[in-house]
């Protein structure tokens, strides 16, 4: 199973941070954002479907996170976890720890916004479109 996101780059996305990257539906970032790849995601966790926040709720469950930005791919994986609620209707996060609030979606992740391909933040910085595909393997 999995669920798109698509959402727009910004000038301030550094994807500096070292534990979790984002993609939210806020319109604007500030520099202090350093986890934030894209703004204006057309979806947040709330409109995922039932049967796809089930599964992610399985500890066990792989979860993939698949940025796509101008043809370019970078991939992290994570894990589900039964305390993931998919409420938030405004941003998605990864994370690399355990951490759960209500925009996560992945836990334990191999990767966080630091770890994306140079070019590919440079091309979110410059405004490119991202896809964001989030599968989860039961």
């Amino acid at each position: 199973m999995r669920e798109v996101v698509t959402a727009t780059g910004h000038e301030h996305v550094s994807a500096a941070h070292e534990s979790t990257f984002e993609v939210t539906t806020d319109d604007w970032l500030t520099p202090a954002g350093d986890c934030i790849l894209a703004v204006e995601a057309d979806r947040a966790p709330a409109s995922f479907d039932d049967a796809f926040v089930a599964a992610c709720r399985d500890a066990s469950a792989t979860i993939t996170a698949t940025v796509r930005v101008d043809g370019e791919t970078w991939t992290a994986t994570g894990r589900g976890d039964p305390e993931l609620t998919f409420e938030s209707e405004r941003s998605l996060v990864c994370r690399t720890s355990e951490y759960v609030d209500d925009r996560t979606v992945v836990v334990d992740a191999d990767g966080a916004a630091a770890d994306l391909d140079r070019d590919l933040a440079t091309a979110l910085a410059d405004g490119a479109s991202l896809e964001f595909v989030l599968a989860v393997e039961e």
